[in-house]
């Protein structure tokens, strides 16, 4: 092999490491810096009894690695990986000073926290992560604690911790800034999801749909993050009303999962393309994807996820008008999150079984689940807005049914002012038409008309005035 010197592959790819340059006083005290590189290059040297000249030929030259040892220049990638097999190690402990079996052990311990995540407890998951994230961090390793942070963002998610779960996934974007759009998808659907559970729809929708168009625009047609970003876009979609722009992610991402490899997404495409089906009125079409989403949740062992499943069902035998079914699905899903400890999840789930315990006739136990919800801290303006103003319809609902106008009044103007903030145009229309009733059965003709034109005002919303055009198709 031809010798080369100083000025060939010998480590100048990246420029000589002088004072005040790029990898100057900067990078002196990193353990990927020039000097570390040296320092530890001399050290391995030195142990194990070589010449400059016996490491560095037959590629390079004695003084090439005399100024390397010096922390004079930064080595390439390929000086690198000749250096450590020449050493004995391997090229990441050469290149940062840490045995490569670290980093695998810790991606280990992720998984174990991931499954943790999947089985059992938030807070217990959240207890693996936190440490996981910390040492992640000391080590410099990105990737990882990237990942751990997607895993405290999640754990927020389920406990309801809202201002969490946007700060750690706030966090692994800005950590994978450099990264290519698709590596950052996770921690924007994350974000997104926080913001759509808070409340703040439209938020949800501009940061999936700027994504998406980024994704399509700088040609990073990447299946799995398109696929995870047009599933995430489908709540808030039809929670705002926006039926038609909620079918057509689901078309497209039907459309993108025979590429995708991973089942969980796929799950939860299943999931996301049931609710649209539902609106269409399919319900048979919606059972079927459910199912296929139920079994790929119990095959993966994701127990919040597959509750979710149970949930739906119930929603979608509620609007079947198997009430019985229903509320066994709601029970259920019930049950399995609060063994999760997934304390807003549960409370929303409550609120539906509110729903199909009034329409069963049973009025005061549907109260008597409502009215405790409203004073707890997962339900509020800022945590489940939606399933907040849903539970004070409901209890409107009760009171007009036994006659007390005045307490249903009070409560379909609390849901108003709940779901006002959120733009869910669907269920604010729904809350100006019952409110409107009310009012012109008591005599208040204006006001009722009042109501009824705001109503229209929010039917005719979704996809025009709040909602700006729609992400690009991927080529599909």
């Amino acid at each position: 092999m031809a010798q080369k010197n100083d000025d060939g592959d010998g480590g100048r790819d990246d420029g000589p490491a002088v004072a005040g340059g790029a990898d100057g006083p900067a990078a002196a005290g990193r353990a990927d810096g020039p000097a570390a590189i040296g320092r530890r290059v001399l050290r391995l040297r030195t142990e194990r009894g070589l010449t400059q000249r016996r490491l560095a030929e037959p590629a390079y030259t004695a003084a090439y690695v005399s100024t390397l040892e010096a922390g004079k220049v930064r080595p390439s990638e390929t000086a690198l990986r000749y250096l450590a097999d020449r050493l004995g190690v391997g090229y990441e402990e050469l290149a940062t000073g840490r045995p490569a079996h670290l980093a695998t052990e810790l991606r280990l311990r992720l998984t174990d926290a991931r499954r943790a995540l999947a089985t059992g407890a938030a807070e217990d998951a959240r207890a693996l992560f936190r440490p996981l994230r910390a040492e992640a961090a000391a080590l410099a390793l990105v990737p990882e604690e990237a990942a751990a942070l997607l895993g405290l963002g999640d754990c927020a998610l389920e406990t309801g911790h809202l201002t969490d779960a946007r700060d750690h996934f706030a966090d692994a974007e800005r950590l994978l800034a450099d990264e290519p759009l698709p590596r950052r998808a996770p921690a924007i659907r994350g974000r997104a999801t926080a913001h759509l559970l808070a409340g703040e729809l439209r938020y949800a929708c501009y940061l999936l749909e700027t994504a998406i168009d980024e994704l399509n625009a700088g040609g990073l047609h990447d299946p799995d993050a398109l696929l995870l970003l047009y599933t995430a876009s489908i709540a808030p979609y039809m929670d705002m009303g926006a039926h038609a722009r909620a079918a057509h992610a689901a078309e497209l991402a039907l459309a993108l999962a025979p590429r995708v490899r991973d089942p969980a997404l796929v799950a939860g495409m299943h999931r996301g393309v049931a609710r649209t089906l539902l609106a269409e009125g399919r319900t048979a079409e919606a059972d079927a994807s459910l199912a296929k989403a139920r079994e790929l949740y119990q095959q993966l062992q994701i127990r919040t996820d597959l509750a979710h499943c149970h949930w739906m069902l119930g929603y979608v035998h509620a609007q079947d008008g198997d009430l019985e079914r229903a509320e066994r699905e709601l029970r259920t899903a019930r049950s399995m999150l609060a063994s999760k400890r997934a304390a807003l999840f549960v409370v929303q789930v409550e609120v539906e079984l509110a729903d199909v315990l009034r329409r069963r006739g049973r009025p005061g136990a549907a109260e008597a689940l409502l009215l405790p919800l409203l004073e707890v801290a997962e339900l509020n303006a800022d945590r489940g807005a939606v399933h907040a103003g849903g539970a004070h319809r409901l209890l409107g609902l009760i009171a007009e049914d036994r006659g007390d106008t005045e307490r249903a009044e009070e409560h379909y103007c609390a849901a108003l002012s709940l779901l006002e903030r959120t733009g869910a145009a669907g269920d604010l229309a729904d809350l100006c038409r019952l409110l409107g009733d009310l009012l012109r059965r008591t005599g208040r003709v204006e006001a009722a008309l009042d109501a009824y034109r705001t109503g229209l005002g929010h039917r005719a919303a979704p996809g025009t005035t709040t909602l700006g055009p729609a992400p690009a198709e991927p080529p599909v």
